[in-house]
């Protein structure tokens, strides 16, 4: 059976309503007005470690002798009223997405491909 549960918003008043599957070993949350479970962590501090491993993976294609011009990260993100923020698995593993892309550079292509003779 499904909750909803609170996650506030840090700095500002208001909150996210999250529908959670209770997970095994977990404990029951607290109820507040209206029968919603108060989630242990704010909505903010929730995201902040996979925001900080977004960042840190993203660090790691930058640092790469030939940095790509474009890095795209994907992954599944689940909440946990008591855990945060963690990345979704599928099937048994932890589930990462990486696509890197290089353009070439117009100076690369001049001396990997010479414009062909247009005087004749």
């Amino acid at each position: 059976m499904t909750e909803l549960v609170r996650f506030d918003l840090d700095g500002q008043e208001g909150a996210v309503v999250v529908e959670l599957d209770p997970s095994p070993g977990f404990e029951r949350l607290s109820r507040k007005d209206g029968g919603l479970a108060q989630a242990k962590i704010s909505f903010d501090g929730a995201l902040a470690g996979v925001r900080d491993a977004a960042s840190s993976a993203l660090k790691q294609f930058q640092a790469m002798a030939v940095p790509p011009d474009e890095v795209e990260l994907q992954f599944g993100v689940r909440l946990s009223a008591s855990a945060g923020a963690v990345i979704a698995k599928t099937g048994a593993e932890g589930h990462f997405e990486v696509r890197v892309k290089w353009q070439r550079e117009p100076r690369l292509r001049i001396l990997s491909d010479p414009e062909p003779d247009r005087s004749a």
